[in-house]
């Protein structure tokens, strides 16, 4: 997931340097969305792992 934020990052900055302001913009505003998606599942996955490994033992 984190591929898929650097790669509109990427677009993103492409397309600002060809002078694409809007298409910039959005390109942003997805990559933020799916960067922070990404650390949230992130620290979801993280909790439950610690959690579960409390449990077993």
């Amino acid at each position: 997931m984190l591929g898929w934020a650097l790669t509109f990052l990427v677009i993103a900055l492409i397309a600002a340097v060809l002078g694409f302001g809007g298409i910039a913009g959005t390109a942003i505003g997805i990559a933020k969305i799916i960067f922070f998606v990404a650390i949230i599942l992130f620290l979801i996955s993280a909790v439950f792992g610690m959690m579960r490994g409390r449990g077993v033992s």
